[in-house]
């Protein structure tokens, strides 16, 4: 699989972020709650450096955690196929 860096950063941000991964979110939800942590954490390397610090402090969930975040990310960012 092959991660953007924009996709990485968002995803960092969404990791970072208040939303729970458990809680069933909209998409303007998570857009706006990735804005919100980009902007609480001074952008995307203070989010980064929020990640790291997770997966050394709690390594058992952050993993799950930022699978749980790059999928909600790669979501958001797949195109949007209708059948005609």
């Amino acid at each position: 699989m092959n991660t953007t860096t924009d996709t990485a950063s968002r995803a960092a941000a969404l990791f970072v972020s208040t939303v729970s991964m458990f809680d069933r979110v909209t998409d303007a939800r998570v857009v706006a709650a990735i804005d919100e942590a980009l902007w609480m954490h001074g952008g995307s390397q203070g989010c980064a450096a929020e990640v790291a610090q997770a997966y050394g402090d709690h390594p058992e969930t952050a993993a799950p955690r930022m699978r749980w975040a790059r999928r909600v990310v790669e979501r958001l960012d797949a195109p949007c196929l209708v059948a005609a």
